[in-house]
């Protein structure tokens, strides 16, 4: 009888863990999902565009970094998700390994811009200076804009002159646009008790003297009031980053241990 109990034992016995299986399937198939979402919203705002996006902001244009990140995320996800559910080590590995290098390519960016400080900034001012000059040409790069003027209370890059870059609102006194020397309703300060907002708020701003424009807008560029926001928000700043990088790291570490569980588990004499 003991005997019996004892092949039963040894038939039934499976060094893969199953709560760790699961685990990781439902994991992988959460971010599976949201991936699908993100590139459906991405194809939706590509589609949605009145107009065709200029070449020259294809790789700043949100909808593309939307489908981009998107794409990357289902091919990872996916393979950790089918990985999981089949038991199939080639794909645990792939799916261990690119996450892994999005992990370090994270990394070695943020220690990048930590040591690199003044290059970070200038290649992030390319970026905004591109989304200024191309502010009116897409919807997408505006609302952007305006969504960030609007959260950092902030005017352009450096400061609101910065968008005489832009065609629309180039102070050059050959520019026959309405908006010349402007800058849009998002640099301006709300009004209290204001109920419908004053999209002409920020007509003829860049002729006036710095003294003057505090009154109504923002002055301040938004790179030195990001700066600022993060140093007062460090907690939160952490936390984000925590909650990036805590997902990641599980999903590498619960790979890691049903790939070691399944090779001991085909490794077993029979």
């Amino acid at each position: 009888m003991d005997r019996e109990s004892n092949l039963n034992r040894t038939e039934t016995f499976s060094f893969v863990n199953p709560w760790i299986r699961y685990f990781l399937f439902f994991f992988s198939f959460l971010f599976w999902v949201f991936s699908l979402l993100i590139v459906g919203i991405g194809v939706y705002a590509k589609v949605q565009k009145a107009t065709d996006t200029v070449r020259d902001t294809f790789l700043i244009d949100p909808a593309v970094i939307l489908i981009v990140v998107g794409v990357v995320m289902f091919f990872i996800t996916f393979c950790g998700c089918i990985g999981a559910l089949r038991e199939n080590i080639r794909l645990l590995k792939t799916f261990s390994f690119t996450l892994t290098l999005v992990f370090l390519i994270q990394l070695v960016i943020a220690v990048l811009g930590f040591f690199h400080s003044g290059q970070t900034r200038d290649a992030l001012g390319k970026f905004v200076k591109k989304a200024i000059v191309h502010y009116r040409d897409d919807l997408d790069l505006q609302n952007l804009m305006d969504y960030i003027q609007k959260e950092f209370k902030c005017c352009g890059w450096n400061n609101y002159t910065d968008w005489s870059w832009n065609l629309y609102f180039n102070c050059s006194e050959e520019n026959p646009s309405s908006e010349r020397c402007a800058v849009p309703y998002s640099c301006c300060s709300p009004v209290p008790g204001e109920m419908v907002i004053n999209t002409m708020c920020g007509f003829g701003i860049q002729t006036q003297k710095s003294q003057e424009v505090d009154k109504s807008i923002y002055s301040m560029g938004c790179a030195d009031s990001a700066v600022m926001w993060m140093e007062s928000h460090l907690l939160l700043v952490g936390a984000l980053t925590l909650g990036m990088a805590l997902p990641q790291i599980a999903g590498i570490v619960l790979s890691q241990i049903l790939i070691t569980q399944i090779q001991n588990e085909i490794a077993l004499p029979f």
